[in-house]
């Protein structure tokens, strides 16, 4: 193989996840990160995608961007579905005419949440919410339009880049003594640094092999589970320990915390399937979160 770096063009330039592969690029060392976003490459106008991607010379693409404001899906359901749906679909029509792989990044919000253990990758899907619904129909259509995919479903995720829990945690407990946080949802907190370190392993992959056992849908989380109490309990305790802002947290039930969108009660993904077909296995959550707290310390 060539030294020269091979280009990983990734929809979006502001997001958590296109932000850490700039970033975690000159770890990785392979792929020369290529970010492409509005005006040339708009996912609210399909019509753009094709020669936006054709333009930037990709090797591999991975659709990071998304439309990603879960409440306000509710009621702007057709510009999700066109963002998180229709696009994504484009995006992998794009990759097929260009025959080059394409990694997808998709959410745990596919599921109902009923489920008492870790959803895996043959669980059925059953989204609740309107954000959910688009970011499946975005799934299907890529599996429709090319095959040589990886969908990659994540949760929970934070960084030091963008808007995230734990930035938000960090922001309130400068101003209060005391923060109210729903216990009664479970998940698994996903740092987008160690997901685009996944990202670079999985795209290595799929360009190094046909094999179709790499493709198709795999679950994408950090190790460990935690509901929304205790993963706030822990950025806060990370904080302190650094002389940060710190604040007591209170369990509420999700009924206590309202939305317009109803949330999964259990957002948790089983990667297994991940690690024994990839040999990918994402750090635990505990360290990654005390990484972007010390960031922003």
């Amino acid at each position: 193989m060539s030294s020269a770096k091979q280009r990983m063009v990734v929809t979006g330039r502001e997001g958590q996840v296109v932000t850490s592969l700039i970033e975690r690029a000159s770890v990785a060392g392979r792929f020369e990160v290529i970010a492409v976003g509005r005006p040339e490459l708009d996912l609210s106008r399909p019509e753009t995608v094709a020669p936006a991607l054709k333009a930037a010379r990709a090797d591999v693409i991975v659709a990071a961007a998304a439309y990603t404001a879960v409440d306000q899906a509710e009621t702007d359901e057709h510009l999700a579905t066109i963002v998180n749906g229709v696009a994504a679909g484009s995006i992998a029509s794009a990759a097929h005419e260009l025959g080059v792989p394409m990694l997808h990044i998709s959410t745990d919000y596919v599921f109902d949440g009923t489920k008492l253990s870790a959803y895996d990758e043959t669980d059925p899907v059953s989204p609740i919410g309107a954000y959910g619904r688009s970011k499946l129909a975005g799934e299907r259509a890529v599996s429709r339009a090319h095959r040589d995919h990886a969908i990659l479903r994540t949760a929970w995720v934070y960084s030091p880049f963008g808007k995230n829990f734990l930035k938000t945690m960090l922001r309130l407990a400068a101003s209060r003594d005391h923060l109210d946080v729903v216990a009664d949802q479970m998940g698994n907190p996903t740092s987008a640094l160690d997901i685009a370190d996944a990202v670079f392993a999985v795209a290595g992959n799929l360009l190094d092999s046909n094999e179709a056992h790499l493709r198709g849908i795999f679950h994408m989380t950090g190790e460990g589970d935690a509901s929304w109490a205790d993963f706030a309990e822990q950025i806060l305790t990370c904080s302190a320990e650094r002389g940060g802002p710190n604040a007591s947290v209170g369990r509420i039930p999700s009924s206590a915390y309202l939305t317009p969108a109803k949330r999964p009660a259990n957002s948790r993904l089983d990667c297994s399937k991940l690690f024994a077909t990839h040999g990918v296995k994402l750090p635990h959550w505990h360290g990654s979160t005390a990484l972007s707290v010390a960031r922003l310390s």
